[in-house]
């Protein structure tokens, strides 16, 4: 890519891949149509998108793809909007007395950029510091999917991952690495296929070098960043 093309679609992007904030924007009458209803509509916007490429949609391999990419889009890859849909993270005594860190690593990430729609593939590693309270571990993957399964910015995902177990866990001792692929990268625009971005979010005793350094080496990430 030539630089006047590489500026051009860095002016075209602007500041938007600064998240506003860390929750999602979304609309106030977001949940006003039910599922079904969504369905509905987005299938024919699929249609239309479709039919506008110049495909045709009468093909047996094409006809049903509208009604598939709505399904998908309301119930699965994009499921993570509806708080209904939000796992119950059950909390319990720490009865062992445990008081180290606690880190469940390589937790699969799918997520879809919200700039250009494509997917974000990566590894997910949280951790805490009980104070009180344990969750159990495959709330952790939970929270993780919920979160991903919606339009993103990675770093807005980090953020909610951690804040969501803070209040889960009632505890500020709360720490999230990501590393993921964006296939907007990838396989568009400068299609680079071997980059990755990482982001964090160090929360409580997490921000003090030492226990963020034991982290890390558990995960076996560089320390330098």
């Amino acid at each position: 890519m030539k630089f006047d093309e590489k500026l051009e679609e860095f002016e075209s992007l602007g500041e938007n891949h600064i998240g506003t904030s860390s929750d999602t924007p979304m609309r106030k009458d977001a949940f006003k149509l039910s599922n079904d209803e969504k369905i509905e509509i987005i299938k024919d916007d699929v249609r239309h998108i479709m039919e506008t490429l110049g495909l045709d949609l009468t093909d047996d391999s094409l006809k049903g793809t509208p009604n598939r990419v709505a399904k998908m889009f309301v119930k699965e890859i994009f499921g993570g909007l509806d708080p209904k849909s939000k796992p119950n993270a059950s909390t319990f005594d720490n009865k062992y007395k445990y008081g180290e860190m606690l880190v469940e690593k390589n937790i699969t990430v799918y997520s879809t950029c919200e700039h250009h729609l494509l997917p974000i593939v990566g590894r997910a590693h949280v951790a805490y510091i009980s104070n009180g309270t344990v969750v159990g571990l495959s709330k952790m993957n939970r929270i993780v999917d919920y979160y991903a399964k919606r339009p993103q910015v990675q770093e807005r995902l980090t953020i909610q991952i951690v804040k969501e177990l803070q209040e889960v866990l009632n505890t500020e001792d709360v720490a999230c690495v990501i590393d993921a692929k964006h296939l907007c990268v990838n396989s568009r625009g400068i299609r680079d296929v071997d980059c990755s971005t990482v982001t964090s979010e160090f929360g409580g005793k997490f921000k003090d070098l030492e226990t963020r350094r034991e982290f890390l080496d558990y995960i076996k990430l560089d320390t330098t960043f």
